[in-house]
């Protein structure tokens, strides 16, 4: 692996390099606290598999958690065995705010939805500054309107949002600003300021609450950590925190705050009608602070969670601030002498250092070229990526025998437990996750689009989560990744190849050498990937692939991870556009690994190959029905059936858009390295010609001697292009669309066995339960698939320059090359979230209190995808995750051209 230093010498670049080393382990501490874990997968354990209705959000102030914690602005320890974050109390709430609201999927009209204001706005990568807010009302918060309006709606009406309840009228609401600074790895300050927007005096709570994950109330004999008051120095409130892995801890408050203890154990009594096994239960403190019951928090000051209650009494427009720090006891901040009083002047001190810090740090990541709104946008995506990270705990197999299932028993029957076939797979890691609300569990797709703009900022750590999920741990021993927690044996996109790539060429950017020994890792791992792909996604050998839903819900005509009318099999063109671009990144790998161990030339030899033989499956000579549409100009899927039967189903989407995407330039000293690739590609068609004549036209060497390798000719490129520009199909005023806006006058109608399935343009929320129904695919915006559009016509003009032209849009009379469509669309992706030329930002759609209140407008929601037709945030409003690829964008500081090739990973 490389040492070199790295490009950059700021504090947090040191910071950075001493926890690559080991020398420090300044990332042990992070926001890896989930904002969810009620309503899991991990914590269901009921017999039919509703996560949802078994553990609702009633519950979960007051029942302990098996698999892991949440909770508001939250952060924890590596392996989340100590937490802390924030707790409200407005007075007038029925609850204590503890955990983020939100709709179950039943709930919601359009599934699950969470209903709360609240906004990343910093962090450094390792955490050394964290900056979040929360948008708390002062009325009674309306958990029960926002439940029985929204049930009460129909699919084809809008969301009923929080805002829309009249719970911010008058500004009567309270902005919370959060924020964490490391003194040290082992020196944690939190510093929370509280804002009074309201025109009146209030009262607020705010009780920063530490508390040890119950991992001593399931069977095994793990020692019960302590939490206990301690003799503080004046003026402090002092908690001492024993764990018998994490040592001993002290937290620290103002001695105005009173400090409630109780237990993070079950309140059965409340929930089930039997006695609890402590007077002290979960939710005591809430208990104490709402309801006024003194008996329930323990009175010897002891416990396994704590909150500080300060009371802060507000005037209208006023601001107050409250400070807690949290030091190991013996760590290196112990007993630093001159460092003055741990609240006071060295807290200040802290502060000041690591904000200025975090400046510093991103003036070397956000192009100085870039104007100051699209920076602060630039920002907050990235700090939503580094919020984004959760400790994600699963051991399947204890969790299957938990629920009383022996995957191992021959005679068992068959059960509705999910992930039987993965009880090999034993997580316990931090992961970054789409949305710690709407998604808190990791998705194979989504983690390697995620990876892309993690590399930007901390490539050490993104180097680790594209190998994470091909780790022994968490692959199947038959080669699958893992999908996501309501099934892993769903089948996402095979993308964690680009990811590879991408991240390999950011750490040779940034320390002028790649990890090779990473890489090679990496394609070892996926050639086993690659091979479960071929055996059990192509049934008829025919190298057409069929893998299911694929992550677009419901961009079909029907469910396609369910049995098919008539028993049809679908031959996918997005599924074998996905193959031909994991052979183009495997080749791509291949070729680099060899440059230094020859060995590697012959597997590239291997997926050149591949690639030849998907793309003749995606473009056979003669077929009656195939994917290719020649009147249209399109690819769609084919459903086959049982007698032979071929079917087109003609939906223009994504689907049809893909092909074009599976397109990889190499430059001339690969075959000049390695000749026999030359020759075995000539020896391939001198043998193949015959029965296909189409390899007597592949494409030779642009003037610059580059070779590509695509799946469509420049003939087909050119009508694909032309759908995908007009501005009447696919292309919207911020991005690409995932069905054609045709579709709204001309569905898709398909009429099997008298039913009728159909498919419409829906620019915002799905009218379908299809795939749970929390997502829509159908004409909406995405930005990872847009991504993967502008790498593939990236690499297009890296081999057609500008010898080919498209109208863009198509009819305008305006001729681009493809690099310059690729400008076009990458812009009007970024202008999604910066403000327009009436100030306005699309992202907030018609939301006025956001679009005109300057408390609330530059606050950005990183939605999981954007209005078909004006850009307006859609689906959950904090997957980040990958809609944080919008920093990629950013990045090129609006000037795409040349820098556009690089970022999309064209191999050099």
């Amino acid at each position: 692996m490389t040492t070199n230093a790295p490009k950059f010498n700021t504090p947090e670049h040191q910071r950075l390099e001493e926890a690559r080393t080991g020398a420090v382990r300044w990332k042990a501490w992070g926001p890896y606290l989930s904002e969810r874990q009620w309503g899991t997968v991990r914590e269901d354990y009921s017999g039919g598999g509703d996560a949802w209705d078994y553990f609702p959000h009633d519950q979960a102030r007051s029942r302990a958690y098996r698999w892991g914690e949440d909770g508001i602005a939250g952060i924890c320890d590596e392996r989340q065995r100590l937490c802390l974050s924030l707790a409200l109390w407005n007075g007038a709430d029925p609850i204590l705010k503890e955990r983020m609201f939100g709709l179950t999927n039943s709930e919601g009209n359009h599934g699950e939805d969470v209903k709360e204001y609240w906004f990343y706005l910093d962090s450094t990568p390792t955490h050394s500054y964290l900056k979040c807010q929360y948008k708390y009302p002062q009325r009674a918060f309306p958990y029960l309107d926002l439940v029985s309006t929204n049930r009460s709606r129909s699919k084809q009406e809008p969301e009923y949002e929080l805002l829309d309840t009249g719970i911010f009228d008058e500004d009567r609401y309270f902005d919370v600003v959060v924020e964490y600074a490391k003194g040290a790895h082992d020196d944690i300050l939190m510093l929370v300021t509280a804002y009074n927007r309201g025109p009146d005096a209030a009262t607020l709570h705010l009780l920063p609450t530490l508390w040890f994950r119950n991992t001593w109330s399931w069977g095994d004999e793990v020692p019960k950590p302590t939490l206990t008051a301690a003799d503080g120095e004046s003026g402090i409130a002092a908690v001492r925190a024993s764990h018998g892995e994490l040592g001993e801890w002290l937290l620290r408050a103002d001695v105005s705050a009173q400090l409630l203890f109780c237990e993070n154990e079950t309140n059965n009594e409340r929930l089930f009608g039997v006695a609890n096994a402590s007077p002290f239960v979960k939710d005591g403190i809430g208990e104490f602070v709402v309801g006024g019951k003194a008996e329930a928090v323990n009175p010897q000051r002891a416990g396994t969670k704590v909150a500080a209650d300060h009371v802060l009494q507000m005037p209208a427009g006023d601001s107050a601030s409250i400070r807690v720090r949290l030091t190991a006891s013996g760590g290196s901040q112990a007993d630093v002498p001159g460092k003055g009083k741990p609240l006071g002047a060295d807290f200040d001190r802290v502060f000041k250092a690591r904000r200025k810090e975090a400046d510093q740090f991103y003036a070397t990541v956000i192009p100085p070229t870039l104007r100051p709104d699209g920076a602060m946008v630039m920002r907050q995506a990235l700090a939503g990526l580094l919020w984004g990270k959760q400790y994600y705990e699963y051991n399947v197999h204890r969790w299957l025998r938990e629920h009383g299932v022996d995957p191992w028993d021959p005679n068992a029957p068959a059960s509705s437990v999910r992930n039987v076939p993965w009880f090999h797979m034993v997580a316990g890691d931090v992961i970054s996750m789409p949305d710690k609300w709407e998604y808190p569990w990791f998705a194979a797709w989504d983690l390697a689009f995620h990876c892309a703009p993690l590399s930007l900022v901390d490539v050490d750590f993104a180097k680790a989560q594209v190998e994470l999920l091909l780790s022994t741990r968490y692959l199947h021993p038959n080669g699958q990744i893992p999908a996501y927690e309501w099934n892993f044996s769903d089948v996402n996109p095979p993308v964690t190849a680009w990811a590879a790539l991408y991240v390999y060429e950011r750490e040779a950017e940034i320390r002028g050498e790649g990890d090779r020994e990473f890489l090679a890792r990496v394609f070892d791992r996926l050639l086993t990937n690659f091979t479960w792909w071929v055996n059990r996604k192509d049934p008829d050998d025919r190298n057409l692939f069929q893998g299911g839903f694929l992550g677009l819900d419901n961009i079909g005509i029907f469910d396609r991870s369910s049995p098919l009318p008539g028993g049809g099999t679908l031959e996918q063109a997005d599924g074998t556009s996905w193959m031909a671009l994991y052979c183009q990144w495997m080749l791509q790998i291949a070729a680099e690994l060899a440059k230094h161990d020859p060995a590697y030339a012959d597997m590239a030899l291997k997926f050149a190959t591949h690639f030849e033989w998907i793309s003749i499956a995606m473009n056979p000579p003669d077929a009656d029905t195939v994917n290719w549409d020649e009147q249209d100009g399109f690819y769609y899927d084919v459903m086959r059936m049982p007698d032979g039967q071929a079917i087109q189903l003609k939906t223009r989407s994504l689907v049809g858009l893909l092909p074009l995407c599976a397109a990889t330039v190499f430059e001339p000293e690969l075959l000049e390295r390695w000749p026999m690739m030359e020759e075995r590609i000539q020896e391939f068609v001198r043998d193949f010609s015959d029965a296909l004549p189409s390899l007597a036209h592949l494409p030779g060497p642009n003037p610059e001697g580059r070779r590509i390798m695509s799946l469509v000719d420049e003939q087909r490129l050119r009508r694909i292009l032309e759908t995908m520009l007009d501005e009447d199909e696919f292309l919207g005023a911020h991005g690409i669309r995932a069905i054609s806006r045709r579709h709204l006058e001309q569905p898709c109608i398909f009429d099997w066995g008298g039913q009728e399935y159909n498919v419409h343009y829906l620019p915002a929320e799905s009218d379908t339960g299809m795939f749970g129904g929390n997502s829509n695919w159908r004409g909406p915006v995405w930005f990872p698939m847009n991504v993967v559009i502008l790498r593939g016509l990236g690499h297009l003009h890296r081999y057609y320059g500008d010898e080919l032209k498209v109208e863009c849009p198509t009819g305008s009379g305006q001729e681009m090359n493809l690099l310059e469509v690729a400008t076009e669309i990458a812009t009007r992706l970024a202008t999604t979230f910066t403000n327009d030329e009436q100030g306005r930002r699309p992202v907030y759609g018609g939301i006025e209190k956001f679009q005109t209140d300057p408390h609330w407008h530059d606050l950005i929601p990183f939605h999981e995808y954007f209005h078909g037709d004006n850009g307006a945030g859609i689906g959950a409003s904090h997957q980040t995750g990958w809609t944080g690829t919008v920093a990629l964008l950013f990045m090129l500081g609006g000037a795409l051209h040349s820098e556009l090739v690089a970022a999309a990973g064209v191999a050099e």
